[in-house]
This record gives C-alpha cells, sequence and structure tokens, in this order.
C-alpha cells in the first residue's frame, strides 16, 4: 500500500512539475530580465541532472545491450574477447587534443608523435541493426604534424595462458573511414626478453574486415610469455574521421595437417 502510495505521490509531482515549466516556458517572452535570469538558472541544474538520467537510460536501453558478448567466433575457438571500449561505457568518454601515452579506458593506449596532436577521440554508442558491440570508438584527426598514429590494445592475461605456437590469434573489427586510410594491425608477444611481432595490413575497403596471426611463423617461446598486445597503426590519418565500431579478438589452434 505504501509502495502505491508513493507512486502515485510521484505521478502528482511530476505532473505539478511539468504544468510549472509549460508555464514558465509560456511567460518567458513577457518576464523581466532579472527574473528570466532567476528562471534560466535553476533551468539549467534541471538540465545537468535531466541529461544525465537520459545518458544513462538512453545506454542501457539502447540495443546492443551494455555488456553484451555477442561476436562471431571461428569453428574451434578456445578464447573470445571484446575490449572494454566496445562492450560498456568508460570514463571520460571523450578527449580533445589528445597526448601521447593517453589512455582511454583501462585497455587502450595512445600513441604518436605529434608536437600538436588535432586528434580527437570519443566513445559513441551504437544503434545500427547490424552491430553486435554496444559501444564504438571514433577518431577525429585534424592537423597532425607527426610521423605515426597508433592504438595499442592491451590483451588480457587469459589470453596468453596456455598460448603455444600452434596457435591462430585472428582479429575481428568494423571500420567506417571518411577518406581512403591505410591501417595495419601488430601482434606483439613478449616472452623473456624478446618480444614476437605479426604485422598485417587490414583490407582498404572498410566495413566488416579481419587480420590472422599464425604464431607458427614465431620463435616464440612457449614456456615464456608473459603479455600480449596489438598496435593499430593509422598511417597518414590527418583530416579524416575514423569510427571503429567493433573490435573483437579470438583464438583457436590450427588444424594439424
Amino acid at each position: 500500500m505504501n509502495d502505491q502510495m508513493a507512486s502515485l505521490f510521484d505521478r502528482l509531482m511530476h505532473r505539478r512539475v511539468l504544468r510549472r515549466w509549460g508555464k514558465a516556458a509560456q511567460e518567458a517572452e513577457a518576464a523581466e530580465l532579472e527574473t528570466l535570469r532567476a528562471l534560466r538558472s535553476r533551468a539549467r541544474q534541471m538540465r545537468r541532472e535531466l541529461d544525465r538520467v537520459l545518458h544513462v537510460a538512453e545506454g542501457r536501453l539502447t540495443l546492443p545491450v551494455i555488456g553484451s558478448t555477442a561476436m562471431r567466433k571461428p569453428l574451434g575457438t578456445d578464447w573470445s574477447w571484446r575490449p572494454e571500449l566496445w562492450s560498456g561505457p568508460v570514463s571520460p568518454a571523450g578527449q580533445a587534443g589528445v597526448e601521447t601515452r593517453a589512455r582511454i579506458g583501462s585497455e587502450v593506449t595512445v600513441f604518436h608523435d605529434c608536437a600538436d596532436s588535432g586528434l580527437t577521440l570519443r566513445q559513441v554508442r551504437n544503434t545500427r541493426a547490424e552491430d553486435l558491440a554496444p559501444f564504438g570508438l571514433r577518431l577525429d584527426v585534424l592537423q597532425f604534424d607527426g610521423s605515426f598514429l597508433s592504438l595499442a590494445v592491451d590483451l588480457p592475461e587469459a589470453a596468453v595462458q596456455g598460448l603455444k605456437l600452434r596457435h591462430v590469434i585472428r582479429l575481428d573489427t568494423v571500420i567506417e573511414r571518411e577518406a581512403p586510410l591505410e591501417v595495419f594491425a601488430r601482434l606483439n608477444i613478449k616472452h623473456g626478453p624478446n618480444t614476437e611481432q605479426i604485422v598485417r595490413e587490414l583490407p582498404p575497403s572498410g566495413g566488416e574486415t579481419m587480420a590472422e596471426f599464425d604464431l607458427a611463423y614465431t620463435r616464440m617461446n612457449e614456456k615464456r610469455v608473459e603479455r600480449a598486445w596489438v598496435d593499430l597503426i593509422f598511417e597518414g590519418p590527418q583530416m579524416n574521421q575514423v569510427l571503429l565500431r567493433d573490435l573483437t579478438f579470438s583464438r583457436r589452434p590450427r588444424a594439424d595437417l
């Protein structure tokens, strides 16, 4: 009964507040300036709280659902993962004039050699019917006087547990480019004092694409593997916008010949 009364009271208060602000909007044109300033201040305070509610609500109610683990996995996959930047909200959600070694979330680091960075990063919500990832990452690059720009994605410990030379690591991504842009993916595996690297060029057409890294072609010491990360390298990114709508990784043993 108490819950019902509280719900009824909330509805009545909501209607009263709506009527009050509706009346204020109608009278704003003829209000005295001092009154209008006070009204504007209260309206801005309320708008900040409303924007917070809308941001959270739209994030949770919009598909794909936040935290979704839906992804394409090759047959025989024994490990798969989507970084947090593409699966859930991070804070801060965006940065402007991004400096080298800046982090967005806890798993992605930006590297560049610009003296004056014209780079902006922002996490965006995916809403298309074909999207599997809840979030994407948008890069806006204006002036860029450096020679390289890359995003380093740290792979979790599970990615290297039991890692063998017979494994194939696969990267799947959905990339949209405003203008043609070369993008490379480089897998780095640290084992003891050495680091193995495999580089793959991603197709220039954009959209859904993937790269595979066959560890049989490396000299990785299976007993000394410590960690792994992937660099996404953008060649000549100036005056371009890149949207990484999804980024996932998977691992599978290579079929015996």
